[in-house]
């Protein structure tokens, strides 16, 4: 069994983006900016922004931090939204979600320019994504293709079966898999017999958002084990994967924590640089 080190990857692409942004930087005396908006005050939402901006310090980017009130009315929201789509120094925008009730996310994301949408969760984005040809995707799923490219992990011709039909991530991941020429099955709770289904993977993406729901009688021997689920269990982060008695059938398998979490804070930081190297062609 081989543990798929996502921290370790999620570094090597940070590197990759630093040493980029500095040459980019010497060329055009410009660097990428992305703004953050956290609404309220959320511990989680608060660790996640906060992360997000240090990593952007540590890559030479900009970066904007809004935080606003839980109160914040929509309109307030949208107009603070549309000031960041007109700002030249902003290349991405990333509304941290979930919004106070007051609050439509659809409207508040619909509202974001699509080339600034760093998250991928336009509908104009999602809808490049299903034709092929986005160059913003969103980061969770994009990261899980880069880590089974980093470890020679072959997608085409692989049976994929994804646990989960999310618009964060099951859905995206399975139009990505299939771009490669997997073959694509997306489970969800109306599925029936999913223990035979999921034996069926060679590739098998758990994003269901249950503790420990995948057993070892799930799982094929050599399968490629994807755990995107991110619970806490007494304290602990705990997968979605019951990691130890899984790990024993897998071929490769992601650890909760380490695995696929440090990969999307890297893409969505290279989703920013990919937005400002766009502006800065589309002013050449």
């Amino acid at each position: 069994m081989v543990l798929i080190d996502g921290k370790k990857v999620s570094i090597e692409i940070r590197n990759r983006l630093a040493e980029e942004t500095q040459e980019l930087k010497k060329k055009t005396g410009k660097i990428p900016g992305l703004a953050t908006v956290l609404v309220g005050d959320d511990p989680a939402s608060a660790v996640y922004v906060r992360n997000k901006n240090k990593t952007c310090l540590e890559l030479g980017y900009q970066s904007f931090e809004k935080k606003l009130s839980s109160d914040i009315s929509e309109t307030q929201l949208l107009q603070l939204i549309k000031e960041l789509n007109s700002n030249e120094d902003v290349h991405g925008i990333l509304v941290q979600l979930p919004l106070p009730d007051q609050i439509d996310s659809e409207k508040i994301l619909q509202a974001i320019d699509p080339d600034k949408d760093v998250d991928g969760f336009h509908p104009i984005n999602v809808g490049r994504l299903v034709v092929g040809n986005a160059l913003l995707t969103p980061c969770t799923p994009t990261g899980i293709i880069e880590l089974l490219d980093h470890y020679g992990i072959e997608i085409s011709g692989k049976h994929a079966v994804i646990m989960g039909r999310s618009n964060i991530v099951g859905k995206p991941v399975s139009m990505l898999l299939l771009q490669r020429n997997a073959t694509i099955t997306i489970c969800h709770s109306r599925t029936k017999n999913l223990e035979e289904v999921t034996r069926c993977a060679d590739i098998l993406v758990a994003a269901v958002g249950r503790a420990n729901f995948v057993t070892a009688e799930m799982v094929s021997e050599d399968t490629v084990v994807i755990d995107v689920g991110i619970n806490r269990v007494d304290g602990k982060l705990t997968g979605d994967v019951d990691f130890e008695p899984v790990s024993k059938k897998a071929s490769h398998i992601t650890p909760v924590p380490g695995g696929v979490g440090p990969m999307t804070i890297a893409l969505l930081m290279e989703n920013t640089l990919k937005a400002f190297k766009k502006s800065i062609e589309e002013e050449s």
